[in-house]
């Protein structure tokens, strides 16, 4: 029993990290349109360096979810 409840909650915690992984790749969409939007240099470069900054947020969740999947692969077959 112990085991499942385990397994639940990670599958919990996998379910909001692929939320936030959603949000963080449009808000990382959003950042790049806002900078190609501007005249201002100064604001294409505060708007590219956040996207940037975004990418990188995208690409932490993702490994963080690669990681949680692998240790538990009966979500993979559940998915």
């Amino acid at each position: 029993m112990r085991k499942d409840k385990r397994r639940d909650e990670r599958m919990t915690v996998v379910n909001k990290l692929e939320s936030a992984l959603a949000s963080a790749k449009s808000l990382s969409g959003d950042l790049k349109s806002f900078s190609l939007d501007t005249d201002n240099q100064e604001a294409k470069q505060m708007f590219g360096m956040l996207s940037t900054n975004a990418d990188n947020m995208v690409n932490m969740i993702e490994s963080r979810i690669n990681t949680l999947k692998n240790e538990e692969p009966q979500y993979n077959q559940e998915q």
